[in-house]
C-alpha cells in the first residue's frame, strides 16, 4: 500500500472482493452492494472501519493499471491475511462475481486466480462456488 501503514486481514478481503469485481473493467451496482453488505453484517468485518473500502478500492484500480500490478495485489494479499482466512476471501469473492446472477470468463478467470494464489484446493474450492452460486440463485 501507498501512504501508511500495511493491509489489515480484512483489507485484504476488501481487497479481493473488489479486485473480482473490477476485474471485467465493469464493477455493477450488484457487486458493490454485495460488497457494502458483506462488510456491514459478516461477523469478520465486525470491528472494520467501512470508510476504508474507498482507500483499498483505489489501491486495487492503481494496481490494475501497473504492468505487474496483479502480482504486486497478490502479495499484499497474501503478506495480510492469515492463511485461514484463504478459503473465506474465495468465498467472499465468489459471492461478488454472483452477485448480479451473470459472470464474464475475466471474472471467471479473476476467480481461479484467486483460487491459485491463495492456495485453495480444488474440492473445497467446487463447494464454496456451489455455495455462491445457490446463495444468488433466482426465482
Amino acid at each position: 500500500m501507498s501512504d501508511t501503514a500495511a493491509m489489515s486481514p480484512q483489507d485484504a478481503l476488501v481487497a479481493v472482493m473488489v479486485a473480482a469485481s473490477a476485474s471485467d473493467q465493469n464493477m455493477r451496482t450488484a457487486e458493490l452492494v454485495a460488497i457494502q453488505r458483506m462488510v456491514n453484517h459478516m461477523p469478520i468485518f465486525a470491528e472494520y472501519d467501512a470508510d476504508r473500502i474507498r482507500r483499498i478500492s483505489q489501491t486495487v484500480f492503481d494496481l490494475f493499471e501497473e504492468e505487474d500490478g496483479l502480482d504486486a495485489l497478490f502479495g499484499l494479499i497474501r503478506e495480510a491475511l492469515p492463511e485461514r482466512l484463504n478459503e473465506t476471501a474465495y468465498a467472499l469473492a465468489c459471492d461478488v462475481v454472483t452477485a448480479d446472477g451473470k459472470h464474464s470468463q475475466v471474472e471467471l478467470r479473476m476467480l481461479e486466480e484467486v483460487r491459485e494464489e491463495l492456495h485453495i484446493d480444488r474440492l473445497h474450492a467446487a463447494a464454496i462456488e456451489w455455495g455462491a452460486r445457490v446463495r444468488h440463485m433466482t426465482p
